[in-house]
């Protein structure tokens, strides 16, 4: 299946997390630049890469931001598994990738082992002195 049909999958309660992330790895997605940098957001201390599916998907989300129908959001293109494997290693602290956002199809792909590099991956993390694992929340912690 194609990374759409997997999203779609997933989204209709029947996921196969591999073939998910394989598809996801495999594919080339268009990932905004704003200022000579990929575009991300922080969100719970984990940094989330913006990655969209297609030309049409980036254009909602930019007017979903304010910009005009006419306004283009530069962009480059990148394969799934250099987003994962090189980018997200690269970047201080734990990141993800978010596939798609604010679309209904969107789809974040997390910081955690099977996705992400187990030397970057926030559940193989070492535990701090407090016994907390970077970039997790605290047990009891908001999420």
């Amino acid at each position: 299946m194609s990374l759409a049909d997997e999203v779609a999958a997933a989204h209709a309660g029947h996921p196969n997390p591999a073939a998910l992330v394989g598809e996801f790895r495999r594919t080339s997605v268009l990932v905004p630049v704003v200022n000579d940098s990929l575009m991300s957001a922080e969100l719970t201390g984990i940094r989330w890469l913006y990655a969209f599916s297609d030309e049409q998907e980036l254009a909602r989300f930019a007017v979903s931001r304010g910009a005009g129908p006419a306004t283009e959001l530069p962009y480059v293109r990148a394969v799934g598994a250099r987003l994962l494997d090189v980018v997200i290693p690269a970047i201080e602290g734990p990141a993800g990738v978010v596939l798609d956002s604010g679309s209904e199809q969107g789809m974040v792909f997390p910081p955690v082992s099977g996705i992400v590099p187990d030397s970057v991956a926030v559940d193989l993390a070492e535990p701090d002195e407090a016994g907390d694992r970077p970039g997790v929340p605290a047990a009891g912690g908001a999420a």
